[in-house]
């Protein structure tokens, strides 16, 4: 399998890659091939809300007319099997580069089902603390919120907090071995065809 990592991180090397790296080793124990873009080093635009109403092509046609890193990024979620979305919190929010990412690929895959979208992809959310370590459970909820209304069958969430990280690396391992598994979430139907539930007949 194929795991993309997108990250909000700026440092290769420091406490959220850390935690993404510890994923990644235990699903290349189980022959998970990886690659992982930091969005800080990329070119990317935030949103422009580019027509008079404010949507765009992206709603229309399922593309973006900013010409920058945006859609090389989303072939690349496109064709890997499993995505990591993982940030540094900032203010208790997730970093600034992969909220410019995640608006616009909302714009993108908005009609779920109609277009070459991301619907039901397995993903997971890494949310890295530092200072107090307080914002990792807000930060996750938020990355949730936002990557579920995309379309991506989101598997497991991970809050860490420096104070605890190291800790938590051994565990990630593990976890990791699972991400190979392509898992999925109890409810794996798409939502376009998800049905009401049935009435209780009396």
């Amino acid at each position: 399998m194929k795991i993309l990592v997108i990250s909000g991180a700026r440092n290769s090397a420091g406490q959220t890659q850390q935690a993404v790296k510890a994923l990644l080793a235990g699903a290349a124990k189980k022959g998970a091939k990886s690659e992982t873009i930091l969005l800080p080093k990329k070119k990317l635009e935030r949103c422009r809300q580019c027509d008079p109403d404010g949507w765009g092509l992206c709603a229309m046609q399922a593309r973006c007319v900013i010409k920058d890193d945006f859609a090389g990024i989303f072939k690349k979620t496109k064709a890997a099997d499993l995505i990591i979305f993982a940030t540094p919190v900032y203010f208790h929010r997730e970093a600034e580069s992969l909220r410019a990412f995640s608006e616009r690929l909302q714009r993108i895959c908005f009609k779920w089902g109609k277009y070459d979208s991301v619907e039901r992809k397995p993903a997971v959310c890494v949310a890295v603390a530092g200072g107090g370590g307080t914002g990792a459970p807000a930060t996750l909820r938020e990355m949730e919120l936002v990557f579920a209304l995309i379309g991506f069958d989101l598997v497991d969430a991970y809050p860490i907090r420096r104070q605890n990280l190291k800790l938590k690396l051994p565990q990630l391992k593990k976890s990791g071995e699972w991400l190979a598994t392509t898992p999925t979430s109890a409810d794996n139907t798409p939502s376009t065809l998800r049905k009401p539930p049935a009435t209780e007949q009396k």
